[in-house]
């Protein structure tokens, strides 16, 4: 773990990886917004390659509802990031962003102490994948 993310190393394929984050998080009351396969994208624009990398963006609305009225300027942060990336064939990098680690940059005392319930949630669903 470092200030900005919760992180562990999976042994499984890439693919399922995916799948199993997915179900965690959604155990945990978050839904995945979006999906950005990062290694398609950076060979499209640019033909280099990097390694397999999808980052989801993931959503509690009731945790992201809590935030946004306390202060609306935190959707520049939301949704919180997860980052599958896989670095060895059946060795797969799972990273959730840690949400009091994103809300200490808004210098907003009343978020981090909110984002205290999306850690919890976060970290337990990185326990289940």
């Amino acid at each position: 773990m470092t200030a900005i993310n919760f992180k562990r190393e999976i042994h499984d394929t890439f693919d399922h990886a995916i799948e199993r984050a997915t179900k965690a998080l959604a155990a945990e009351g978050f839904g995945i917004l979006t999906r950005i396969d990062m290694h398609s994208k950076i060979k499209e624009k640019t033909g280099k390659e990097i390694i397999p990398t999808v980052i989801l963006g993931a959503c509690n609305p009731n945790l992201a509802y809590e935030a946004y009225t306390a202060n609306s300027d935190v959707a520049s942060l939301l949704p919180c990031n997860a980052v599958i990336r896989e670095f060895a064939p059946g060795k797969v990098s799972v990273e959730f962003a840690k949400p009091t680690g994103m809300m200490k940059i808004m210098g907003d005392a009343k978020l981090v102490a909110l984002a205290a319930e999306a850690d919890a949630r976060i970290e337990r669903a990185l326990t289940q994948v």
